[in-house]
């Protein structure tokens, strides 16, 4: 991800307490002014939430303002409220309600993505993204001599990083790991066409090998299994991971495969009623083989 911009700073300016308060307080800002933060890893969705969102500022308008910092090269940079921007540009909205804080590069990547980590639904990519560039931030710090650095030095890690979000330091780098991906596998993890796992272990395979992957997936039409990505792993270390191998590893029938019958939607759809629900079709085929077995069962007993 690109680094962002260097803000404006303040530490020259002798002012009070109350200087600094005044500055953070809200106030209305037009669009043109301001513009999203550099190498920003959240997708702003035109989806379902959205329209939610949108709908809520045509009747409240924007409740919580974004925060944004002075950027040197004109306008302010935005560090939280990607989503309420876009929301209110289509509610027909000209300005938001902001609070500018003074920031250097570091605090400001820091404080974009604990703000973002916030909402419910994160996609792995996001958090991909978020968490990699937050580690490098607060290693950045840990090298300055200033006190906001010192207060990360000693906690350097991805262990912080989990702390924050609830999980563990591994389960931090697995997600970090995902970054190796190219973009086309990265977007079947978010689709969840490819399993977190599988494609953990996917992201050591080289991007030309990635590629070809893609093409024996399709080959296969198949998603791949945590064992199958286990062993592409492995044949890109040996030096072996070509398009006929992957192909013959995607091509295997999977365990769980053969644990059960999977009938598709399109076939059993002609055999019922259109407002059928899925549940509805899968209770009546359920009830027609259990009078199926007793019926068997009465042959037998004749």
């Amino acid at each position: 991800m690109a680094k962002a911009k260097t803000s404006i700073t303040t530490e020259n300016r002798s002012g009070s307490a109350a200087d600094a308060a005044a500055k953070e307080k809200r106030t209305e800002m037009p669009f043109s002014d301001l513009h999203p933060f550099e190498g920003h890893p959240f997708k702003v969705l035109d989806d379902e939430l959205m329209e939610q969102t949108v709908e809520s500022i045509k009747q409240i308008g924007v409740v919580s303002p974004l925060i944004v910092r002075p950027d040197p090269e004109g306008g302010f940079e935005i560090l939280s409220g990607h989503r309420r921007l876009h929301a209110a540009q289509l509610a027909g909205l000209e300005t938001v309600p902001v609070i500018v804080k003074e920031m250097d590069d570091d605090a400001a990547i820091i404080f974009m993505v604990d703000s973002n980590l916030q909402r419910e639904n994160i996609l792995p990519s996001e958090r991909a993204f978020s968490y990699k560039m937050k580690l490098e931030a607060m290693k950045h710090q840990g090298q300055r001599k200033d006190l906001t650095s010192e207060q990360f030095a000693p906690k350097l890690s991805t262990e912080i990083i989990g702390e924050a979000v609830g999980m563990s330091k591994d389960t931090v780098k697995r997600y970090i790991r995902l970054t190796n991906l190219i973009p086309e596998i990265l977007d079947m993890v978010d689709e969840k066409k490819i399993a977190f796992n599988p494609a953990v272990e996917l992201s050591y395979l080289k991007p030309s090998e990635q590629k070809e992957f893609l093409e024996a997936m399709d080959y296969a039409q198949a998603s791949p299994s945590l064992s199958q990505a286990q062993r592409l792993k492995k044949l890109s270390q040996e030096g072996g991971c070509t398009l006929d191998a992957m192909c013959e590893v995607m091509n295997e029938i999977k365990k769980d495969e053969l644990d059960h019958v999977t009938i598709k939607n399109e076939v059993l759809r002609k055999y019922f009623p259109k407002s059928y629900t899925p549940k509805q079709m899968q209770d009546t085929i359920i009830r027609l083989l259990e009078k199926w077995q007793r019926s068997k069962q009465r042959d037998m007993e004749r």
